[in-house]
């Protein structure tokens, strides 16, 4: 789903979204450090499970920052360069046309002193679950700062074409020292909008276009 997203390469006057560098290991531990680097993922990397259950493990992220740790991981996972992101990260919700985003906590940043002395995985569970809202906290302007509204209007068009998909969500992170660079770090189709703000009204709304929509073919099918 993020290869779509990677083949937009969209960038405008907006802002520029990309994908982080990504790799799949479907088993076998002991040939992760040598498929890193033949795929040239440079360290640290984000560990997500490619099991989706539900889990609390299927919710975990790790973060390797050596080569030796890579062997202590546990595929089937997907690994993916970190970009420091100033510790925020924007989940956005898209029902049918309409988007709403939320700010939550996520991994902190990682400074080129602590990835010269820290070895190792670190496991971080539930981020940027509904308790690690970052709506109300007191943050960085320049870190709190929302995507500009036309770049995700333009990227949720051209998701919804590419995917087929009307419910789905994104996180997306920008990249910390910068203003318009973003990523778009992960995809769920179909997610769970109960901590969308305003979700009963917006899936009221989505559901009722729907059924208008199909109201409508059906009324110029009969006229033919």
């Amino acid at each position: 789903m993020l290869q779509c997203v990677a083949d937009m390469n969209l960038s405008d006057s907006y802002g520029r979204v990309g994908v982080p560098k990504q790799l799949v290991i479907k088993r076998d531990a002991s040939s992760i450090p040598e498929a890193v680097n033949r795929a040239g993922l440079r360290l640290p990397l984000v560990a997500k499970p490619l099991v989706a259950d539900g889990s609390a493990k299927s919710h975990e992220l790790s973060l390797a920052y050596d080569q030796h740790s890579l062997l202590k991981l546990e595929p089937p996972l997907v690994l993916q360069e970190f970009v420091n992101h100033g510790g925020v990260l924007f989940k956005v919700y898209i029902v049918g046309e309409a988007i709403r985003v939320v700010r939550r906590f996520s991994l902190p940043d990682v400074s080129r002193r602590e990835l010269s002395k820290a070895a190792g995985v670190f496991h971080f569970p539930r981020v940027s679950c509904a308790a690690a809202s970052a709506d109300d906290a007191d943050l960085d302007p320049n870190i709190a700062e929302l995507p500009p509204r036309q770049l995700l209007e333009r990227l949720a068009k051209e998701l919804r074409r590419g995917l087929g998909l009307r419910l789905f969500n994104l996180d997306i992170i920008r990249e910390h020292g910068t203003r318009d660079q973003f990523y778009v770090i992960d995809i769920n189709y179909f997610p769970g909008y109960g901590k969308m703000p305003e979700y009963e009204h917006v899936f009221t709304d989505f559901l009722l276009s729907v059924v208008q929509s199909q109201c409508k073919k059906r009324a110029l099918a009969d006229q033919y």
